[in-house]
């Protein structure tokens, strides 16, 4: 219930103050959705998957936006339902 990658989507503004909270220390960024996923991957899902423990998405709570490696891009989306090549 939210708590899942859902998609591939393109940053198209970088970190910028958070508009919503008076608090300095949060950003957001603005995405340009891509592609859909066939299957939703969970966060529980992604936690069980040796190749993903150190993805800054599960090491920080909180993080809706993260960077990674191609290695794990390649694993969320064959666990996604997607190939490398069907983008």
């Amino acid at each position: 219930d939210g708590l899942c990658v859902v998609g591939i989507a393109e940053i198209i503004k970088e970190a910028y103050p958070d508009p919503s909270i008076p608090d300095e220390r949060w950003v957001a960024v603005d995405i340009k959705p891509l592609k859909a996923l066939p299957e939703p991957v969970s966060l529980k899902e992604m936690k069980e998957q040796p190749g993903l423990a150190d993805m800054g998405l599960i090491r920080q709570g909180r993080l809706s936006v993260v960077g990674m490696t191609k290695k794990e891009y390649e694993l969320i989306l064959k666990l996604g339902g997607l190939k490398p090549n069907q983008l």
